[in-house]
C-alpha cells in the first residue's frame, strides 16, 4: 500500500498544500455537456477556463443559473474519495424543477464527476495538508431571448480547483451577528435552491458582518423576524440536552452536510429536531454551529444581536464543544476513509 500511495503523489502537482486558501486555482480539466433540442448531448473534456456566450442568455438577464458543490479527498489508503454525490445531483435537478430548467440525470452528474476529478488528480490535495479539491457543477441558460421566459439551451460545467479550510482557523469557533436589515431569500421563494441570486442577496449582509468583526452574519425569518434562518451561506444547528436541532423552514437550503450530520447523531444515541426556533432560544443551546461543504462545521463562539444589545455565548473558552467536535471528527473520517462508512456515502474514484 505505501508503494501505491508514493507512486501517487509523485505525479502530484508542486503545490504548497497547507498554504491554500479557499480560493480559485486553475486546473488542466473541466467537463461540459449542453442541453440542445430537448435532449442532453455528450460530455466534452475542455482545457480552456472560459465560456463563450451570448450577451443575451438568460443566465444572464433572468438568473437561470444554478450550481452544486461537493469535495473529493485524498485518503490515507492511497484512494480518492468522493462524499454523497449522488445527494449533490438530487438538489440540483430540485433547483431545475424549482427555476425551469431541465433536469440533468443522476448518471452523467457522476459519470462527469469522476471523470474531472481523474483528469485533475494531479491537483488533488495531499491527506495531511488539511486541504481538498472543490468540485464546483454549474448549470447556465444560453440560450439568447429579451423575453421572461426558460432558455431553450443550456451548458453544465464541471470544474475544480484545490482549497485550504474556508475559515483561515480551520475547525475553530467564530463570531457570528444578528443583521436584521437583510434577508437572504423570501419564505416560498428561492432560498431552498441553489441558485446564485441567493448569494447575492447575501452579499451586503457579509460585507458589513466582516466590517464589525464578525466571521459571518445570521438571518432571521423574512417573514416574522422571530425564528433562526441560515447563518450566511451555511445550515445553523444547536446541541442541548443530548439533542441536535436545526431550523426548518421554506427558505433554507437543504444542505447535504446538514443531513449527514443529523444521521451522525441519530447513530450517537441522540435526539434530532427539525423546526422552528426561536431567536430567544439560543440562551438554552451548550453549543452552535453553522454547517456545509466547504467548512463542514464551523463552531459558533458566541452570536450578537446588535439590535437588542444581546449576546448568546456557546463557548466560555473558545474552544468547539465536545459534541460539534465528535460529529465533525466523525464525518471527516468518513469522508477520508478513516471511519466506517456504514451508510454507503462515499464513492472510491481513483483505486
Amino acid at each position: 500500500m505505501k508503494k501505491k500511495r508514493i507512486k501517487t503523489l509523485s505525479f502530484m502537482k508542486d503545490i504548497a498544500w497547507s498554504e491554500l486558501s479557499f480560493g480559485y486555482m486553475p486546473t488542466d480539466y473541466n467537463v461540459r455537456c449542453c442541453y440542445r433540442n430537448g435532449k442532453w448531448g455528450e460530455i466534452e473534456v475542455c482545457s480552456d477556463e472560459y465560456i463563450k456566450l451570448h450577451m443575451a442568455a438568460t443566465c444572464l438577464h433572468y438568473g437561470q443559473e444554478a450550481f452544486e458543490g461537493l469535495k473529493a479527498y485524498r485518503c490515507p489508503d492511497g484512494k480518492v474519495r468522493v462524499f454523497r454525490m449522488e445527494e449533490n445531483a438530487a438538489r440540483l435537478q430540485s433547483t431545475c424543477r424549482g427555476i425551469m430548467m431541465p433536469e440533468l440525470p443522476t448518471d452523467i452528474f457522476v459519470e462527469m464527476v469522476k471523470k474531472v476529478v481523474r483528469l485533475n488528480q494531479e491537483y488533488i490535495p495531499t491527506y495531511e495538508s488539511g486541504a481538498t479539491l472543490y468540485i464546483r457543477p454549474l448549470l447556465i441558460g444560453t440560450s439568447a431571448q429579451v423575453g421572461v421566459r426558460p432558455a431553450e439551451e443550456y451548458m453544465f460545467i464541471i470544474f475544480v480547483t484545490p482549497v485550504g479550510p474556508y475559515f483561515k482557523g480551520g475547525f475553530s469557533t467564530n463570531p457570528y451577528v444578528i443583521i436584521r436589515d437583510y434577508d437572504r431569500s423570501a419564505p416560498l421563494g428561492t432560498g431552498i435552491y441553489k441558485v446564485g441570486g441567493n448569494y447575492a442577496a447575501s452579499l451586503r449582509a457579509n460585507h458589513l458582518a466582516h466590517e464589525k468583526g464578525y466571521a459571518c452574519e445570521f438571518y432571521l425569518d423574512a417573514k416574522e423576524k422571530k425564528y433562526m434562518d441560515e447563518c450566511g451561506a451555511a445550515n445553523f444547528f444547536g446541541i442541548k440536552n443530548n439533542t441536535y436541532v436545526t431550523p426548518k423552514s421554506t427558505s433554507i437550503l437543504p444542505s447535504i452536510t446538514n443531513k449527514s450530520l443529523m444521521q451522525l447523531a441519530e447513530d450517537f444515541g441522540m435526539k434530532v429536531e427539525r423546526r422552528q426556533i426561536p431567536e430567544e432560544e439560543l440562551a438554552t443551546f451548550e453549543e452552535a454551529g453553522a454547517c456545509g461543504t466547504a467548512a463542514v462545521i464551523s463552531p459558533i463562539s458566541y452570536i450578537d444581536d446588535i439590535d437588542t444589545g444581546q449576546r448568546f455565548m456557546f463557548s466560555e473558552d473558545g474552544k468547539p464543544g465536545p459534541v460539534s467536535t465528535k460529529l465533525y471528527n466523525h464525518l471527516r473520517g468518513i469522508q477520508y476513509g478513516t471511519e466506517e462508512d456504514k451508510h454507503g456515502w462515499t464513492t472510491v474514484v481513483i483505486e
